[in-house]
């Protein structure tokens, strides 16, 4: 089959490329992602890669040379790969390879191989198919395993059999669980069973390769797809076991709790409409994690699960360290997102104090939207009634916090007196009752019994630093 190139926005490129391989007597084609994303005519990939039955490094650097003589070329000799960037691209150029693995790594043996050795040690058919640039036949589809025909009908199947593909590189079955979220591609069901029967495998990646497939999950339009997957296949139990534990309903004196697996899955799907935002969905991901430890049956009351908010976000620290996931202000964003993930809903009474809502205007600060955001997507009930009740509840207490801000100014509180100031109105040299005044401070203007303007803070403070045997000078 032919492809036809004219239209393409790199067809100069790709006519150029044809030239230097056809002078340095090398064949070259396109193969991978950005195959596959021309036949679905989705948005093209920044990055393309080339294959050549020869070497690889030897063709960019012609290629680099024939552009731009001061272009930079990346050389990994191990992998016999060459690339460099060009108007925005990312081009990478390969010798044709196949490739033997051992138990214990994912890291192949490689020697030089054909286009089609190439193409059967690829993951999928859909990313098996190349596009050849050579001057006899420029743009013909080479597609020996009908990836074309497994694009149409949306299905994802191996080159080769799906039990040596996944053993050979396990982080395949990672890869599979994203395109099928991502592309919303059926896994077929050969090569399902081998995910199931070789999840365990994923041991030897590591954790880093993962959770590059696992966000690109959760960045996914619905990431309950890919979810679902990790869990039915097993390899969810190897990267978070902590959410294998909500899954299930127990049932005491015929009273139950929601399975809070699949709720999660639920919240992460709706929070996913609103936002782009990787850590905002990570924190739908982890909201009820303290769910399976503290879970609790007490007669009379039901199913409790006291504390769980605080607990998750303690274990958001472990879980994030363990896969080795930014530790810094993404950490503390789900962190602060998962501990507060309950409190707005405990305002939604007439009688919700002010000093209330100030403290969670004080804990949540520019995050407060995102918060909401989060609560929202937490209303999974089924019953149109509760859903739109729901729904007013957070419009009146988002209203009460609008109200509470523009008298109070309690978001991103900065107290009004300094302990510089403190010290030099008691001529004090740092030490803990500096601390101890700000503190004091900071609760009453939180509690409503002072303003948040320096001169009732300052009046507070000379009241205050009495008990403490202070004297202004």
């Amino acid at each position: 089959m032919q492809i036809s190139l004219n239209q393409n926005k790199n067809l100069k490129l790709f006519k150029l490329i044809s030239d230097v391989a056809e002078k340095n007597n090398q064949t070259v084609y396109i193969v991978g992602g950005y195959v596959r994303d021309l036949l679905m005519k989705r948005q093209m990939p920044t990055d393309i890669d080339f294959v050549t039955e020869s070497s690889g490094i030897d063709l960019a650097n012609k290629i680099a040379l024939e552009i731009n003589p001061k272009l930079k070329v990346s050389v990994f000799k191990t992998y016999g790969t060459a690339m460099f960037k060009h108007n925005g691209l990312d081009l990478e150029f390969v010798g044709a390879r196949k490739e033997s693995y051992s138990e214990d790594s994912r890291k192949p043996a490689v020697e030089t191989g054909t286009l089609e050795d190439d193409q059967k040690r690829r993951d999928f058919t859909i990313n098996a198919m190349a596009i050849s640039l050579n001057r006899e036949n420029f743009g013909e589809l080479i597609d020996p395993f009908r990836g074309q025909e497994d694009l149409q009908n949306k299905i994802l199947r191996t080159p080769l059999e799906p039990l040596q593909t996944y053993s050979d590189d396990p982080l395949r079955m990672m890869r599979a669980v994203r395109f099928a979220s991502t592309l919303n591609f059926k896994i077929e069901e050969n090569s399902l069973q081998a995910i199931r029967q070789e999840a365990e495998r994923i041991r030897i990646v590591s954790m880093e390769r993962i959770m590059v497939e696992f966000n690109k999950i959760m960045l996914s339009e619905k990431p309950s797809i890919g979810l679902k997957l990790l869990e039915e296949t097993g390899l969810l139990q190897y990267i978070l076991p902590e959410l294998i534990a909500l899954k299930g309903i127990e049932e005491i004196e015929g009273q139950t709790h929601k399975d809070n697996f699949y709720h999660t899955l639920e919240v992460v799907d709706n929070i996913s409409k609103n936002t782009e935002n990787l850590w905002l969905r990570w924190s739908a991901l982890l909201h009820d994690i303290g769910k399976a430890p503290t879970k609790k049956f007490v007669e009379g009351t039901g199913w409790t699960f006291h504390g769980h908010e605080f607990l998750g976000s303690k274990m958001a620290k472990t879980l994030f360290q363990r896969l080795k996931l930014p530790l810094g202000n993404d950490l503390k964003y789900v962190q602060k997102m998962v501990k507060l993930s309950s409190r707005p809903i405990a305002l939604v009474t007439d009688d919700a104090s002010d000093s209330a809502l100030r403290r969670l205007l004080f804990d949540a600060g520019d995050d407060l939207e995102d918060l909401f955001t989060l609560c929202k997507a937490d209303i999974t009930t089924k019953n149109a009634k509760k859903q739109e009740r729901f729904t007013k509840n957070f419009e009146y207490v988002a209203q009460k916090i609008k109200e509470v801000e523009e008298k109070d100014h309690i978001r991103n509180f900065q107290p009004p007196i300094s302990g510089e100031e403190i010290m030099e109105m008691f001529n004090l040299q740092p030490g803990r009752e500096i601390g101890i005044l700000k503190e004091k401070v900071k609760e009453a203007i939180l509690e409503g019994e002072i303003a948040n303007d320096k001169e009732d803070a300052r009046n507070f403070v000379i009241k205050e630093a009495e008990s403490l045997g202070l004297q202004p000078k």
